[in-house]
């Protein structure tokens, strides 16, 4: 075995363990998804998940990029992929299906965009949503050789296509926005980081049961901003709201004003 196979083999291994991950089709995935290939041209800058700096790969060989650690897209803005261990867990608690539909909100360079289309398999589909003209862009190139995933540079907010089986918002809002709950399917699950100004929440899963949507918050999350999520006070006290209501007890509503559930 190469010393990058070895690597690949630790790093779903790690990841397995740590999580207890329990779909196979997703150790699957990460076991065969070249995170390399989803990056630009190493050296890297990584940082562990309670690393406070960057340090630099010592080169560009891949190896280095599977641990449990985060890449950086843009160091400046503290941008970084995700954590591996964390999207993973995220996604299997999320149970997705072959033959779903599965849109991102902001999927980045589309690491987890390829992912998640190996497990919805040739029938499902992958709607990838990024904000950033450029990451747009370069996601698209790099997942030019998955037929089942779309990327467009868009609104995540205003426009998420057809109804889905799963929404995963890749970045922090003060609420669930209306539009991705509307657009659930019956039984369709949206996973959603609800975060304050410091970046730090609580990430939300809130499942569609008939006519009333359920949630519950699954952990703590520190995670970019999303474009345009409020920056006032009373956003920080939504999220507060939300993250201390849905970890209670599973949380049920009909629909949302101004971003707080209603019965309806």
């Amino acid at each position: 075995m190469s010393d990058l196979a070895a690597a690949r083999a630790h790093y779903v291994e790690l990841i397995a363990r740590r999580e207890r991950i329990a779909s196979k089709r997703l150790l699957a995935a990460l076991a065969a998804v070249p995170r390399e290939k989803f990056l630009p041209r190493g050296p890297w800058r990584i940082k562990g998940e309670a690393a406070r700096s960057y340090r630099l790969t010592p080169d560009a060989d891949p190896v280095h990029l599977y641990d449990n650690v985060l890449v950086a897209i843009d160091a400046r803005r503290k941008l970084d992929t995700g954590l591996p261990s964390l999207w993973a867990h995220l996604i299997d608690i999320l149970d997705v299906k072959r033959a779903d539909r599965v849109v991102q909100i902001g999927c980045g360079l589309g690491y987890f965009s390829a992912v998640l289309s190996m497990m919805v398999g040739k029938k499902g589909r992958v709607h990838a949503i990024e904000c950033d003209e450029r990451l747009a862009a370069r996601a698209a190139s790099y997942l030019r050789g998955y037929g089942n995933v779309t990327v467009v540079h868009g609104d995540g907010c205003k426009d998420v296509g057809e109804p889905a089986d799963v929404i995963i918002v890749h970045a922090g809002f003060p609420h669930p926005h209306p539009l991705w709950l509307r657009s659930l399917r019956p039984r369709g699950r949206l996973l959603v980081p609800l975060t304050q100004r410091d970046r730090e929440g609580a990430a939300l899963k809130i499942t569609r049961r008939a006519r009333v949507f359920e949630a519950e918050a699954i952990q703590q999350i520190r995670i970019f901003p999303g474009r345009g999520r409020g920056v006032t006070a009373l956003d920080d006290r939504v999220a507060d709201w939300w993250q201390r209501a849905s970890a209670l007890a599973p949380l049920r509503f009909r629909e949302l004003e101004q971003g707080l559930p209603s019965d309806g």
